[in-house]
Order: structure tokens, then C-alpha cells, then sequence
């Protein structure tokens, strides 16, 4: 059986959370390294929107089967199987704030000056005032979906890597001390070391590179 190939970049948050998922659900890929700044033919003609991840699930003659949302393809694995329960642990309301407003502040957090000027001044501010649900979350229990971690968690973890990332020393200093043991103990799992290995950027022709548990 051909295994799935997925158009990935090491780096984008969406493809890191989609990693994780299918490398949970012991699905193997044929990963496929894009370098953002070239993107290859194969990955357009497969999702002409040509961001990542994008999964194609028969890479046969017709372009096959393609997911191309993070978030569709964590549930395609977890549908494959789901040994931690993830799909119990997903909380849709956390996702679309994270994916939604959170992402919007983080991105200008991130590059100030790169967008146009949309009246507020502070965005870093304005991310980490979002994050105060996911705190309150984490008084309940050690995830944000109970004992375990869940498709919330993986689905949050890169963008709040991210925004911690601008500036450590500033987000260690912030009132939220539940979110930060919270990450780091993410940082450290072993899921999250081994999808995160460096491959050279695809091209046709290559040979295959499997990635998978």
C-alpha cells in the first residue's frame, strides 16, 4: 500500500500539529520538505492555495485524494487510530480562538510593520490577553482537556511555542504560570522531538523519504 505523502515545512505551526498527529496514530508518511520561497509544481497542482500541510492520500494519476487543512488531516489520523484519545480531548472554541484571533495578534506580535495598520497598537498584548482562558483552563486539570493531552493541546502547542519564542524573558515574567510548565512539558516529549528532524527540501525525482513511528 502507497503511504500518504505530505507536503510539509519543518517550521509552520500547522504542519508541526499535523506531524504530531500522524506520527500519534502510527500513520507513515512519504514526507515531502517544501521550501516555502520555491514551492514545488506537485505541491500546487495538488492544493493551488500552496500553504502546508497538504496531504495527498492516493498520489496516483488523477492527484488523488488531498486534505489540506491541519486540522482535517489530525482528524483523518486519529481516525486511523487514536491510542491517547486525542479526538476525546479536542474543544472546538479553544481551536477557532487560537486559530482566529490568537493567530492574527501572533503574527503581527511576531513581524511588526509587515501589515497594514489595523488600529491596534500592542498586539503582543492583545495575544497574551487570549491566552488568560487557556491559565484558568489549566487549574482544572494538567491539559486543557483533562489528565491527558488531546487534540486541543497539540493543536495550540506551536503557535504558544511561537509566541513565547519573540521574547523568553518576557513571557517567563507574565502571570501565567500554569500555561508556562505547560509548555515546556510539550517541548520536552519525545512526540515532539521526533517530528522535528531536518530534511532538505524535496524535489521531483527524489526518493522517497518515509516518516512515521
Amino acid at each position: 500500500m502507497t503511504p500518504p505523502v505530505l507536503y510539509s515545512f519543518r517550521r509552520c505551526p500547522y504542519a508541526m500539529r499535523a506531524r504530531m498527529a500522524l506520527w500519534v496514530a502510527g500513520v507513515t508518511v512519504e514526507l515531502r520538505e517544501v521550501k516555502l520561497a520555491a514551492k514545488p509544481p506537485a505541491l500546487l497542482a495538488a492544493s493551488p492555495k500552496g500553504t502546508v500541510p497538504v496531504m495527498v492520500l492516493d498520489d496516483g494519476a488523477d492527484g488523488g485524494s488531498v486534505i489540506d487543512q491541519s486540522l482535517d488531516i489530525m482528524r483523518w489520523a486519529l481516525g486511523q487510530s487514536d491510542p491517547e484519545g486525542w479526538l476525546a480531548g479536542e474543544d472546538a472554541a479553544l481551536i477557532a480562538a487560537n486559530d482566529g484571533p490568537f493567530k492574527h495578534h501572533l503574527d503581527r506580535a511576531k513581524y511588526p510593520g509587515r501589515y497594514e495598520e489595523d488600529g491596534i497598537t500592542d498586539h503582543r498584548a492583545a495575544a497574551l490577553a487570549l491566552l488568560a482562558p487557556l491559565e484558568t483552563r489549566l487549574a482544572e486539570a494538567p491539559y486543557l482537556c483533562g489528565e491527558r493531552r488531546g487534540l486541543t493541546d497539540i493543536a495550540l502547542f506551536p503557535f504558544i511555542r511561537q509566541f513565547a519564542a519573540i521574547d523568553p524573558a518576557w513571557f517567563a515574567a507574565q502571570p501565567l504560570p500554569r500555561l508556562q510548565a505547560w509548555l515546556p512539558g510539550l517541548l520536552a516529549a519525545d512526540l515532539f522531538a521526533a517530528v522535528m528532524p531536518k530534511f532538505a527540501p524535496w524535489k521531483e525525482g527524489d526518493p522517497p523519504v518515509l516518516f512515521g513511528p
